[in-house]
């Protein structure tokens, strides 16, 4: 398939190198990331393909708008901010770049993890305010502990390997024939999808998430937000897991019911928790963010130099791909 790209726009800030490798193979790229609503509407009309990362709605009026839009790329992981029906009902693909951010989100991951187990944040904090509380400021070594890492995709896989050097027993979630199991991570060479008869010769042990939920110390979720993992993280989980269990979210706001997450904090059920993500972003007015057992982060995940150079050169090179017929 071969898609003639002449003109993208490119409505969200992105690493230059987006626009460079662009204009080399001979489309034209346009950044302007100042357009309102109203004014995007108006410009889509002149572009052949439209590249966005978080900030830009692309709603099905836009897409509607782009009268010769044929391509809208993501310049990140998910497309929650482009309306995808709308695009396959005109015939409009979608592109994202799913691998430029796995080891900027997994390293967040393993930050907050640690950061969360010694009391990181609040120790800054109060160290600021010009107090010196090493008493009530007391951690726990991760060494020992057992992590459930929910979603065994780039980032589950990644924060499994860097767990396991801190001396943590890893088990692992991941989804099979769109059922969540669960498995214990004896080798981590194995495609997340793949049944659990295909996984047993690579070593791996299969559990269901009712099993793992008793064993772990901590929970950290890599999945898409989708029907079946929206509140997976929920009351009855909290009181199925130890007492004191953490919890861990650098994927999608949404999948840790917070209010539930509010409700254990508060009742001891649940030790801490470390989020880079919210179901409302960014969060207003939430008791979670000034909760004293809650380390918190403005959607990091891929907030590196590193993971946004690699995604703006990974969704220009789809584009051109495209435009020339070797994707």
């Amino acid at each position: 398939m071969t898609l003639p790209l002449k003109k993208v726009l490119i409505s969200d800030e992105i690493d230059q190198v987006c626009i460079d490798v662009l204009t080399k193979n001979g489309i034209e790229a346009v950044k302007n990331t100042k357009l309102s609503k109203e004014a995007l509407l108006e410009e889509i009309k002149a572009y052949d393909g439209l590249i966005v990362r978080s900030a830009t709605q692309v709603t099905a009026e836009v897409i509607t708008a782009g009268s010769n839009l044929k391509v809208i790329g993501r310049a990140g992981t998910g497309v929650d901010n482009i309306d995808c029906k709308a695009a396959e009902a005109k015939g409009v693909l979608v592109r994202n770049t799913p691998t430029g951010n796995s080891i900027s989100a997994a390293e967040l991951t393993c930050t907050l993890l640690l950061s969360m187990s010694r009391n990181i944040a609040n120790g800054t904090q109060t160290l600021r305010e010009g107090r010196w509380e090493r008493k009530n400021l007391m951690g726990n070594e991760v060494y020992g502990k057992t992590i459930g890492i929910i979603g065994l995709g780039r980032i589950g896989k990644e924060v499994a390997t860097r767990m396991q050097a801190f001396g943590m027993k890893v088990r692992l979630c991941c989804c099979v024939d769109s059922k969540l199991t669960g498995s214990l991570l004896q080798t981590i060479g194995f495609d997340p999808v793949i049944p659990a008869s295909v996984t047993a010769e690579f070593g791996v042990k299969s559990m269901s998430l009712e099993e793992m939920w008793p064993q772990v110390d901590y929970i950290t979720v890599h999945t898409p937000l989708i029907p079946q993992t929206k509140n997976l993280i929920n009351d009855d989980v909290f009181r199925k897991c130890k007492k004191g269990v953490r919890v861990i979210n650098c994927a999608r706001g949404g999948i840790i019911d917070e209010e539930a997450l509010l409700r254990a904090l508060d009742a001891g059920l649940c030790g801490g928790a470390a989020l880079d993500v919210f179901c409302e972003e960014p969060p207003k007015a939430s008791p979670l963010i000034k909760h004293p057992l809650v380390t918190s982060t403005p959607h990091l995940g891929a907030s590196t130099v590193e993971a946004q150079t690699r995604v703006a050169e990974e969704i220009a090179q789809i584009f051109v791909d495209l435009s020339t017929g070797k994707s």
